[in-house]
C-alpha cells in the first residue's frame, strides 16, 4: 500500500483500514462546497490505493438531494454486494449538470473513497468505514467557488450554500464525523 507522509491522510487511512467491518471499506469525505474535500480525497485515495468516486458525477446545481437514490442504486448497492460499479456521470457541458452523459465503470475494490457533498448522510453513515468532515469558513468557500466558476455564478453559489447548510443542519452530518479537517490547512 502506498501510504502517505501527510499525518492527517495517514490517520484517516489507518482508521479506514482498522474499521471493524466485514467486506468493503468505504470512506466518505464530506463537507460543504468549496471546503477542500477534493484536495483531501485525492491523496487519501492514493494512500489507500483505492478508487475515488466523486459525488459531482451525480449532484447538479439544481438538485442537492434528488440524486441520492441513483447513487445508492448505481454505486453503494453494488459495492456492498461485492460487485463492480457502473453509473452514468453528470454531463457538465451545460454548466448546471442537469443532464446525464457517459457511463463509468469502477471495478470493485476492498477500499473505496467517496467524495462530495452529503456523501456521509445519515442514510449511509453507519455502513461507512470512516466519515470525514472537511470545513472552511463560508467566505473562503464562496471565494474559492467564484474563483473557479466565475462571478457570474454568485447567485448559484449563494443559493447552493444556503441549501447545503440546511441539509447538513437537519441531517447532523458533521456531528457523526470520525475526523473533522480544516479545509484551509
Amino acid at each position: 500500500m502506498p501510504g502517505s507522509t501527510d499525518p492527517i491522510v495517514a490517520a484517516i487511512a489507518d482508521a479506514t483500514l482498522a474499521a471493524d467491518l466485514d467486506g468493503i471499506r468505504i470512506v466518505g469525505v464530506d463537507g460543504p462546497s468549496g471546503s477542500g474535500k477534493s484536495t483531501l480525497a485525492v491523496p487519501l485515495a492514493r494512500a489507500l490505493d483505492a478508487p475515488l468516486i466523486p459525488v459531482d458525477d451525480f449532484v447538479s446545481w439544481n438538485d442537492l438531494a434528488g440524486w441520492w437514490p441513483r447513487f445508492e442504486q448505481q454505486v453503494l448497492d453494488p459495492l456492498f454486494d461485492g460487485r463492480d460499479v457502473r453509473y452514468q456521470q453528470r454531463d457538465w457541458s451545460d454548466w448546471t449538470g442537469d443532464t446525464l452523459g457517459s457511463w463509468r465503470t469502477v471495478p470493485w475494490a476492498p477500499v473505496v473513497v467517496v467524495e462530495g457533498v452529503t456523501c456521509t448522510r445519515a442514510a449511509v453513515s453507519s455502513r461507512l468505514a470512516c466519515r470525514v468532515w472537511v470545513e472552511a469558513p463560508p467566505a473562503d468557500r464562496l471565494r474559492r467557488g467564484l474563483q473557479r466558476d466565475g462571478q457570474e455564478h454568485r447567485g448559484l453559489w449563494e443559493r447552493w450554500m444556503r441549501e447545503e447548510a440546511s441539509f447538513f443542519a437537519s441531517d447532523g452530518t458533521a456531528g457523526r464525523a470520525d475526523f473533522r479537517v480544516g479545509g484551509t490547512r
